[in-house]
């Protein structure tokens, strides 16, 4: 009997009578978007799924059952920013409560599949713990935390060289693995050896349904000419400075003064942020609403006229995919980000693409874009169709199917 998930799509009752166990370390569910949309994708197909992931931003319930996902949380561990002692005691708390809440959702629920999201690159270790017992590991691709780190602190040594090796032993563990672009799934094939076959690409993309396009709220333009809008985390590697170094140089160089930057999201640097905006006596072209969902999210992110991507270029911003990219390219708004490889990839014409990590070029862009709003309408449609014809959540669909179709495969099930 075919069941229809979130994204109206019929899915097959494939997943009936198999159980997976999903983990997560650095966001709460349902608030990462991704493995959100894993979950109930794979539930609409007949899968019982559970999840283990930390308490945060609202959602702080030990347990809860929403939309027939069964969520275990634990207590956030601080978020490391340098050391290795730092990065011990974040990873190695967050372990502990996954292999403890492991052994309740084992007696509990049971699970035939582990699927770990990186990073850390340890969850290994808890399908290592439960392969005896005939459970399979598949490794979520995220982020590619050797890079991650290099990007953080500025250079590799001694935890990057480990970092390598556990990103390694992961794709070892591993039975099957999913990228969210191919420079990861490369990475899987080259760095992890794992056979072509066993590495699918399910994209982190936005659920069509979810973005609908709605008229422009004045409260949000507060009169402004050019709004320029920024949704994501911010924090030490998401190039805000930069931004803040382009709106400065479009502002106080270009002359484009009638512009007001709306900053939405979260993360250790704001308060950094925020003080380098007055510095430059900014304050009066920038808000900063804070961590914003659903229509929320999107009533804002609708009044903007252009979309910013400020990552700046580094080994693993290169081969990344910014879930932002789409989520402008979903509603129309032309962008504008550093030239970087999957960034090309993913917005094509759809963005204009600055000289990397020069934030007057970044802010040249911006101003082109303002003195062209008939072209940027254009490029704005041209990212909606490209999303809309393979770019949304709703393309991931069936590669997701398709991998766990292989693990349960390659467990003879």
């Amino acid at each position: 009997m075919a069941m229809t998930g979130e994204t109206g799509q019929e899915l097959p009752a494939q997943g009936d009578g198999r159980r997976v166990l999903i983990l997560v370390e650095n966001l709460p569910v349902p608030l990462d978007r991704r493995v959100w949309m894993e979950a109930t994708t794979l539930h609409a197909a007949g899968y019982q799924v559970s999840v283990i992931c930390p308490m945060g931003r609202g959602w702080d319930a030990a347990y809860e059952e929403i939309d027939g996902i069964h969520i275990y949380r634990f207590p956030l561990p601080p978020e490391a920013h340098e050391g290795a002692i730092a990065y011990a005691r974040e990873w190695g708390g967050a372990l502990w409560h996954m292999f403890r809440l492991a052994r309740q959702v084992r007696a509990e629920r049971g699970f035939d599949v582990i699927h770990g999201c990186n990073p850390p690159d340890l969850l290994f270790l808890l399908g290592m713990r439960y392969r005896l017992a005939g459970v399979r590991f598949l490794f979520d691709h995220h982020d590619v935390a050797p890079e991650l780190f290099e990007a953080k602190f500025g250079k590799r040594g001694l935890i990057y060289k480990i970092l390598r090796l556990w990103e390694r032993m992961t794709f070892r563990a591993a039975d099957v693995s999913i990228a969210t672009n191919e420079s990861f799934r490369q990475i899987a094939i080259t760095r992890g050896w794992m056979a072509p076959e066993d590495v699918f690409i399910v994209r982190s993309a936005p659920q069509v349904g979810k973005f609908e396009i709605q008229p422009p709220d004045p409260a949000v333009r507060k009169g402004a000419g050019t709004v320029i809008g920024y949704v994501g985390v911010i924090g030490q590697q998401e190039g805000m400075d930069l931004l803040v170094a382009a709106a400065d140089h479009l502002i106080s160089r270009l002359g484009k003064s009638d512009v007001r930057f709306v900053i939405i999201g979260f993360g250790p640097h704001v308060p950094v942020v925020q003080a380098d905006v007055a510095a430059r006596g900014l304050e009066g072209y920038f808000d900063f609403p804070g961590a914003l969902y659903g229509e929320e999210m999107l009533r804002v992110l609708c009044s903007a006229d252009i979309g910013v991507c400020p990552d700046p270029k580094n080994a693993m911003n290169d081969i990344s995919t910014m879930n932002k990219i789409m989520e402008y390219m979903l509603l129309e708004k032309p962008s504008v980000q550093f030239d970087l490889k999957e960034g090309r990839v993913s917005a094509q014409g759809a963005s204009l693409y600055a000289k990397p990590n020069v934030p007057e070029d970044f802010a040249e862009k911006i101003a082109w874009l303002i003195d062209h709003p008939e072209e940027g309408r254009e490029m704005g449609v041209a990212g909606r169709k490209r999303v809309l014809e393979g770019l949304s959540w709703e393309s991931s669909v069936a590669p997701l199917l398709a991998a766990y179709d292989r693990i349960f495969a390659k467990a003879g099930r």
